[in-house]
């Protein structure tokens, strides 16, 4: 039988952090946090909060040894400095505000809609999603019960588990080509199970390492690169293949880099322009309206799961929630949510109708 002790114990070395410095952030002394990790004292409460705050771990589990099953277990796309190797999330403090609200949202609905079960194999994956997925992308995965939340705000993109559900959690950014790689990049820290890592550690590396080559496979497959004679491919042909695949001009050339493909001296030049120079110069796919526009203008687009969304609207017509956190959903005043609700008794009081309708 374990104890809160070893619970401890354990996070610290999934966190790859030793006892002295855990005491140091939560200001306890090495030797009350040695004796408490022996079970020769008990932890204090607010030891306790401070303890699974540093390590990133669930309180409600170090305390019960059961997960909270509501508690968001976190997965982020981390900022890569390809001069240092560092990686870093660095807006992961303020973005908790907003990753408390998904969670409301979905939350209020239980239980959540039954996931589907995703391989860890990548090509397997690809299966599922289907040929010609990326342009569809949201949509495809959608398909395979992977829910995608855009919202304005969050400073990188975001994957965890609701109930077992997965759920992707991206910026409205409008960079269609930065989203395609943020969606492969957490889905393969879906696929592969990755949940729970503190960022900055030894073992976040390697799993932000093992999520970037799943998305690299996933969006660049290494056989369908190397069919491709890059000495003779022309900057058009680039440009049609840079927007039919949903990447980046940089995404490719590291691909190509990392795969011992060398472009012609003249596709190596494009493949340092930005994605839109390169698209805007060389890119003859567009017959009607600008589609490179549209792309953008669709990733900046608010969005939650439709499903997400019908199950708000039949909690409300019940009584059982407000309309606050669907408008929000919608990204409209909650004033201006027109939706079926429950007949309000006229005895109510100004307050308890007021708590009713959120």
């Amino acid at each position: 039988m374990t104890t809160i002790g070893s619970r401890v114990g354990a996070a610290m070395r999934g966190a790859d952090m030793q006892q002295k410095e855990l005491a140091q952030r939560v200001g306890m002394t090495p030797d009350a946090l040695s004796r408490a990790l022996r079970d020769q004292r008990g932890f204090a409460a607010v030891e306790l909060a401070a303890v699974a705050s540093v390590l990133d771990a669930d309180v409600h589990e170090l305390i019960t040894g059961t997960p909270d099953p509501h508690r968001l277990v976190l997965a982020a796309r981390h900022s890569f400095d390809h001069d240092t190797g560092a990686r870093s999330v660095v807006g992961l403090d303020e973005d908790r505000t907003l990753l408390a609200d998904v969670r409301l949202a979905y939350a209020q609905i239980s239980p959540v809609r039954a996931p589907l079960e995703l391989p860890p194999d990548v090509e397997e994956v690809r299966r599922l999603l289907h040929p010609d997925f990326v342009r569809p992308f949201v949509d495809r995965l959608a398909e395979i019960e992977v829910d995608v939340v855009r919202i304005d705000g969050p400073s990188t993109a975001y994957s965890f588990l609701v109930e077992e559900r997965p759920v992707i959690l991206l910026p409205e950014s409008g960079n269609w080509f930065h989203e395609n790689w943020s969606l492969a990049h957490e889905l393969g820290h879906l696929a592969l199970g990755h949940e729970g890592v503190v960022p900055g550690t030894a073992l976040a590396d390697v799993k932000e390492r093992e999520a970037n080559a799943f998305a690299a496979e996933l969006l660049l497959p290494a056989v369908t690169l190397q069919q491709i004679d890059w000495a003779e491919i022309r900057p058009a042909e680039v440009a049609e293949l840079v927007w039919t695949w949903g990447i980046s001009t940089g995404s490719l050339s590291r691909r190509l880099k990392k795969l011992e493909l060398t472009p012609s001296v003249e596709v190596a030049e494009v493949l340092t322009w930005s994605t839109q120079k390169l698209l805007r110069r060389h890119w003859t796919g567009a017959k009607i309206g600008d589609p490179i526009t549209r792309r953008m203008r669709d990733a900046g687009e608010r969005r939650f799961p439709t499903w997400l969304q019908e199950a708000h609207l039949e909690q409300i017509a019940e009584g059982a929630v407000g309309k606050g956190t669907l408008a929000w959903m919608l990204g409209v005043p909650v004033t201006s949510l027109e939706v079926d609700e429950p007949a309000v008794a006229e005895e109510l009081s100004d307050d308890a109708l007021a708590e009713l309708i959120g």
